[in-house]
């Protein structure tokens, strides 16, 4: 026998009453865990014990509710971070993979002594680096990553630089491992970095101190 147009109605007003009960009953019993866990990959243990103090806040919240933001704040502050990935692990448990910055120089700032990451941010350190070059005279941040660009573009060797000297009118000087001053021009500098590695590769040059490379189309040395 066919149900009513009425009854129809009735009869799936109650289906929907009592599934919504039932539901509200199941998972009100389902005990949603908060994260227990934060693994991160890719740091020095004591470098993952100070993240881990930083991110401590986070374990009281659930995983389906975190906000994402609340973490990369954290990770975004932390200087010695190039990049990192986030991935949840349901259901109470993260990962955050990491890439640490590479560093490129000592800097002198204000008497302290700072490390200079790939991700253009310095980090206070108690001690120079032996293998990496010292930066005087100020840091600009454009400036030394527009030289940097260029020296990879040339066939100058960064290994080879000991030193270099930033001015306000924002040229480089550089000087070599074997202490020879180049004094660059503030433009074309991919041209004069060839033009340096060509000319100290020459014998003619080997009792240089200094090649000075200021003006257009001159080249001005000076010997021991």
């Amino acid at each position: 026998m066919q149900l009513t147009t009425s009854r129809k109605i009735f009869f799936y007003f109650f289906l929907i009453i009592f599934l919504t009960t039932f539901n509200n009953r199941y998972f009100s019993e389902i005990k949603i865990k908060n994260i227990d866990e934060i693994k991160i990959i890719g740091l020095a243990e004591s470098e993952q014990q100070f993240l881990l103090e930083k991110l401590k806040f986070i374990e009281t919240k659930n995983i389906f509710f975190l906000n994402r933001i609340d973490i990369t704040e954290v990770l975004d502050t932390n200087k010695i971070i190039e990049n990192y990935t986030i991935s949840k692990r349901y259901p109470s448990s993260l990962e955050i993979r990491i890439k640490k910055t590479k560093f490129l120089a000592n800097i002198f700032n204000n008497g302290e002594t700072f490390l200079l990451g790939s991700n253009g941010k310095l980090i206070k350190s108690i001690e120079i680096k032996d293998n990496l070059p010292i930066i005087f005279g100020g840091y600009n941040k454009e400036s030394f990553f527009n030289l940097l660009q260029s020296v990879e573009d040339s066939n100058f060797n960064l290994s080879e630089i000991k030193n270099l000297y930033f001015f306000k009118s924002g040229r480089w000087d550089i000087k070599t491992n074997l202490d020879i001053t180049i004094k660059l021009p503030k433009e074309n500098l991919k041209d004069s970095l060839n033009l340096s590695a060509i000319l100290l590769n020459n014998k003619e040059f080997k009792k240089i101190n200094v090649l000075d490379l200021r003006q257009n189309d001159q080249v001005i040395t000076h010997e021991e």
